[in-house]
């Protein structure tokens, strides 16, 4: 059973992430059937499936965003539901949407977001992750007026305002240039580095590849496959594919 106390487990360490039995039905579709995951601290776990699997339904509810039908969820040793609050605090999202405010300007979305953070300085946060991204140029206009890949762009500075031990990121490598995708990839291993736990849903089996210490496919809401990088190369990935199916485009 996932622990609400933040009990450590057998090996001492608390996982990040601990999901026992999760199921989630939309009416009378079931979006997940039972998956179990336990993810370590610094690790980086990539979600590999087709559309419809449940990788973004998977993330939302470890967000907090979305109720599960039953099972068992702990962020940092926090079930989700009860202490969702505590581990709203403790998680950084960058969701498939860009979740931004297209009316402000891209300072003034961040500068908004480092203050509902409650950061020293936001201001000169703000103006350091937007310099990270390469939108210094932009900061003034309106987010409305941005590229998809500038959307993007501003959506992970938004995440870098702030420092989570966890980090839920949903098909984070969508409408990024290469420039934006170096720079995500020196994120996340720079935010391994710090201990930071990351899962993100993709299709981009390379990427996914390079930069995960472990990967899990899901299909049809079920964990079919789980292992670590090491263990598994892309030519039983791809067997594995031949089995349930095309798992994503353009692979």
């Amino acid at each position: 059973m996932a622990r609400s106390d933040g009990a450590e487990g057998l090996s001492g360490v608390t996982p990040a992430v601990e999901i026992n039995g999760l199921v989630k039905w939309y009416g009378a579709h079931p979006a997940l059937r039972g998956v179990d995951l336990c993810v370590s601290p610094g690790e980086i776990l990539a979600l590999f499936g087709p559309n419809g699997a449940g990788k973004s339904t998977l993330l939302r509810i470890l967000a907090g965003l979305v109720r599960p039908t039953a099972g068992s969820v702990q962020v940092s040793g926090f079930e989700v539901g009860p202490h969702s609050d505590k581990v709203r605090r403790v998680i950084g999202v960058l969701a498939h949407g860009h979740q931004l405010y297209e009316t402000l300007t891209g300072r003034e979305n961040l500068l908004f977001a480092a203050t509902m953070l409650g950061l020293d300085r936001p201001a000169k946060r703000a103006a350091e992750v937007l310099g990270k991204v390469g939108l210094e140029a932009a900061a003034g206009v309106l987010v409305r007026t941005f590229s998809s890949g500038m959307k993007r762009r501003l959506a992970l500075a938004k995440l870098m305002l702030r420092e989570p031990r966890v980090m839920l990121l949903d098909e984070p490598f969508t409408n990024l240039d290469l420039q934006a995708t170096k720079l995500l990839e020196e994120f996340l291993m720079t935010s391994k580095a710090a201990g930071v736990t990351t899962l993100l849903a993709t299709h981009d089996l390379t990427m996914g590849l390079a930069i995960a210490d472990r990967m899990a496919v899901l299909q049809e809401g079920r964990v079919v496959f789980d292992a670590k990088r090491d263990e598994a190369s892309r030519e039983s990935l791809r067997a594995l594919f031949s089995i349930h199916g095309e798992l994503w485009g353009g692979e």
